[in-house]
């Protein structure tokens, strides 16, 4: 199977073209500019691969947790590729990806910048989810993960560290859609935000200006 791997939770997309054995091609994108950009980025991927978005057999997307207007770029984006080519959309947790890019057996925990002095962490063990993805203040991470870890041998992966591997790639989003359950989510599908929007806390109404509910 040939699947299309692209992950826009950070500032820097992963985007990738693998089948069940090989990556074909495997790019890293800035995620700052347009919506446009990406797509001409997948464009150049998918040429490279030497394939064209109908001859793939799925599409897979990271759906989070990361930036809030990322996460639904790349979300829509995906759909697109998707629907136009009739195929499958499959989507796998961007902090399970970013832990699968360490390949490093063990207890593995990926973070990522959360901004508003905050990171979105979760614990793998040996590829398994340990507890549950959470979004926490920095200083509460090791506490938390010493808990998890148990006395194991700890690895740090993630832009909210100092470390090689700090965003999820594309190939890491395909590889785990591969092994997964391949739940077509191309008509529910929507990204995995864990906390409210900012949008969301300031107008818990949602109407721009109102009041929150509390104030009077």
């Amino acid at each position: 199977m040939k699947v299309l791997g692209l992950d826009t939770s950070t500032l820097t997309s992963g985007i990738a073209v693998v089948d069940d054995t090989r990556v074909l091609a495997d790019a890293r994108h800035d995620a700052s500019g347009r919506t446009a950009d990406l797509l001409v980025a997948i464009d150049a991927v998918c040429k490279r691969a030497g394939i064209a978005p109908m001859e793939l057999d799925a599409v897979a997307i990271g759906a989070g947790p990361g930036s809030f207007t990322g996460l639904r770029i790349g979300m829509a984006t995906a759909k697109g590729i998707a629907f136009a080519a009739g195929k499958p959309l499959w989507a796998v947790s961007s902090l399970a990806a970013l832990a699968f890019d360490a390949r490093t057996p063990g207890f593995v925990v990926a973070v990522l910048d959360a901004r508003r002095g905050e990171v979105y962490a979760a614990c793998y063990a040996d590829g398994v989810l340990v507890g549950e993805e959470r979004v926490l203040a920095p200083s509460a991470v090791a506490p938390w993960v010493a808990e998890l870890a148990d006395g194991r041998p700890i690895t740090y992966v993630g832009d909210a560290i100092a470390t090689e591997i700090t965003t999820p790639s594309g190939v890491a989003v395909a590889r785990l859609a591969l092994a997964g359950a391949h739940v077509d989510v191309l008509t529910g599908g929507a990204p995995t935000y864990i906390r409210p929007s900012e949008a969301e806390v300031m107008y818990p109404d949602g109407v721009p200006g109102a009041l929150r509910r509390y104030e009077k």
